[in-house]
């Protein structure tokens, strides 16, 4: 009476079939000599899907597609646009702390900025001139009994040289004269400071050399081009034509002149303290100097431009009755 109850059988779990788990040759086997044929259970069809299933299904062809287009920022360890939307709405914790800043705090930051422009001008001339103080150091700790007499006088003066000559190279190019441009900037500004200054020791080796030999003095192309300034746009201005080192080197002492971008930038004192300055130097240095006080006098520019927005900000805001407390405690002080 088997057939009689398994025609009446509920359908049982594919699991739980016996034969799920025989070789088919041998399941064959067994249904051909077995008298009761066996059916095996067939599998349950499968649920239908939710509305959560369907959902996800929507959203992953829409997400594969924009994910090529999707692209990771420079903060992001997934180049390949992982977490996109979240890297949407991402600011770096600097530009939060600039936008929450008052115009105080920001008047601050600048003024002690320019403060600090010499020091770290001085780091940098300093790391581009590492070799020639190692050198210095070197001579001081091993050197012969000739050098220990003279404290090493010519090692000295080769540093102290390159100190003041890549200050004013770093000043020339506009070294830290912008405080909105990224640090990769003044980095490359450091890097061509040092370039340009062991171009001018190469071009007056070669000069010296011609000297010695008796040969004509060779002529270079002027170490700080105009046609090609490098510093920022904002401080790009027409320069006046440079001499060649061999030029430079056979001017008199009476021809210095300075340049009418200098002028205009320049108070008369200022002016004349600089020319006599300009005098006491070598003719090949003189186009350095007074390039790097242009740069300075334009930086001091820039700092009271900025010192002057922030007070016409502040005038606007009392005139509209929208002054903050800051403002108002800055008007008692006379701020």
């Amino acid at each position: 009476m088997g057939w009689f109850w398994e025609k009446f059988s509920t359908p049982k779990d594919p699991s739980t079939d016996p034969l799920r788990n025989l070789d088919p040759s041998l399941r064959d086997f067994l249904s051909k000599e077995s008298p009761v044929k066996y059916q095996p259970t067939p599998a349950p069809p499968p649920p239908p899907p939710s509305a959560l299933d369907q959902l996800t299904s929507a959203q992953q062809p829409q997400s594969q597609s924009s994910s090529p287009e999707a692209k990771a920022p420079a903060e992001s360890l997934y180049p390949d646009g992982r977490f996109a939307s979240l890297w949407a709405t991402y600011k770096p914790l600097s530009q939060i702390e600039d936008e929450t800043k008052s115009d105080q705090e920001r008047l601050a930051d600048v003024l002690d900025a320019y403060k600090d422009r010499k020091a770290q001008i001085g780091r940098a001339a300093v790391e581009n001139c590492v070799e020639e103080q190692i050198a210095y150091n070197d001579c001081l700790e091993n050197g012969g009994w000739g050098d220990t007499m003279t404290l090493c006088r010519s090692k000295n003066k080769a540093f102290e040289r390159c100190y003041i000559m890549q200050s004013r190279f770093l000043k020339a190019l506009g070294y830290l004269s912008t405080y909105d441009r990224p640090p990769s900037v003044d980095e490359a500004i450091q890097m061509h400071a040092d370039t340009l200054y062991h171009r001018m020791l190469a071009q007056e080796a070669a000069i010296e050399e011609a000297k010695t030999s008796g040969l004509p003095t060779p002529t270079f192309a002027p170490i700080l081009s105009p046609e090609k300034p490098l510093s920022t746009s904002q401080l790009q201005q027409p320069h006046r034509a440079i001499s060649s080192a061999a030029e430079a080197g056979d001017a008199e002492e009476g021809e210095v002149e300075l340049s009418a971008t200098t002028k205009a930038l320049l108070r008369p004192e200022s002016q004349g303290k600089l020319l006599k300055r300009l005098k006491e130097l070598p003719p090949s240095e003189r186009e350095v100097e007074e390039r790097s006080v242009q740069m300075e006098a334009r930086a001091s520019q820039e700092i009271g431009e900025r010192v002057r927005q922030v007070e016409e900000g502040r005038k606007r805001r009392r005139e509209e009755g929208n002054a903050s407390i800051g403002d108002t405690i800055s008007g008692w002080f006379g701020w």
